[in-house]
């Protein structure tokens, strides 16, 4: 009988060890799991002609206004689950240079942005809001664009710095906290000789590094946008030229996560299982005064399908000024 029991005690302490073993695995897959963190794309940006580079010799210096107004929350069905109140936030002064150099038959360019962001989203759960403040810095170092009679194309490379202010945890953080880099290709594609009838598309593969201080990993990210539109000349009084360019259409954009998000052991962040998509459809109207080489740009996106992240209303605004430095 003794020795009977001796075995049933070292029985039940195998299966306590094998009961343990499991809840420990179902501990780590549920801890390093997808969690569905957001990258350094901004939607909307990118509208009509996104795959057209601006002319050459041009200093483009402009103001951008991104508002995203999040309506609802939604699960990995696409089912709403909470009703955030958030609205990010977003402005600066960028500039962006394209030169007579040639590469490959291309216009060298480049792009550089300073901002500072309210509210700033980091993925899908409900953030604490911030103030508005300095964030992350974006820079474009090689742009290159192509003209041709029936399209147009553009190939770039862009960085984002983690200039803003990122804490794990932190509720008034107003950056991402990681390095992130991005490739970009696309093309405007014209459906009549005077190029007033298009339709873009730029697709831009994000890559991102691990945020501050942490193992935490954002997966990459693939957005593609673009626009369907038409070009207006608007004539003098005299009809002998014309004093402004008027671009009016229909935009999308569509955003996936590629490859799972990464978070260690004993992470406060909130785990799902699904990778996050989102589309969006609006218009676009921008406006060129030829005299003053002044534009403005309004753009406004209603996201559709969202999977394991934020659905809501994107807003961009767009004032600029150009610089030519054509020789006559």
């Amino acid at each position: 009988m003794q020795k009977y029991s001796t075995m049933k005690l070292k029985i039940n302490s195998s299966g306590e060890k094998v009961q343990l073993a499991f809840v420990l695995i179902l501990f780590f897959i549920s801890f390093y799991g997808n969690a569905q963190l957001k990258g350094g794309h901004i939607l909307g940006a990118m509208g009509l002609q996104s795959g057209t580079q601006t002319p050459e010799r041009t200093l483009s210096v402009y103001i951008p206004g991104y508002i995203y107004s999040a309506s609802s929350l939604r699960n990995g069905d696409g089912d709403k689950v909470g009703n955030p109140d958030v609205t990010m936030f977003i402005t600066g002064v960028g500039a962006s240079y394209v030169t007579d150099f040639k590469i490959l038959g291309a216009n060298y360019g480049a792009t550089i942005l300073l901002a500072g962001a309210s509210n700033t989203i980091q993925g899908s759960y409900i953030d604490s809001k911030s103030d508005f403040a300095f964030t992350d810095m974006y820079i474009q170092p090689v742009q290159l664009g192509w003209h041709n009679k029936k399209a147009d194309f553009v190939f770039s490379y862009q960085l984002y710095l983690p200039t803003g202010k990122y804490e794990l945890g932190g509720s008034n953080n107003s950056g991402l906290g990681m390095f992130m880099n991005e490739f970009s290709a696309g093309t405007t594609l014209f459906f009549n000789d005077k190029k007033t009838f298009h339709f873009s598309a730029l697709a831009s593969y994000e890559i991102n590094g691990k945020k501050k201080d942490t193992d935490i990993k954002t997966g990459d990210i693939l957005s593609i946008e673009g626009g369907l539109g038409k070009t207006f000349y608007c004539m003098n009084a005299e009809k002998t030229a014309p004093k402004g360019i008027f671009n009016a259409g229909l935009i999308y954009y569509l955003q996936y996560k590629v490859s799972d998000d990464k978070i260690p052991v004993g992470s406060i962040l909130v785990v799902e299982p699904d990778k996050d998509r989102v589309g969006g459809l609006g218009a676009e109207v921008n406006y060129l005064h030829i005299g003053s080489m002044t534009s403005a740009g309004f753009r406004w996106i209603g996201e559709v399908n969202a999977i394991n992240r934020f659905q809501g209303n994107t807003f961009f605004i767009t004032l600029a000024h150009v610089f030519s430095f054509k020789k006559e």
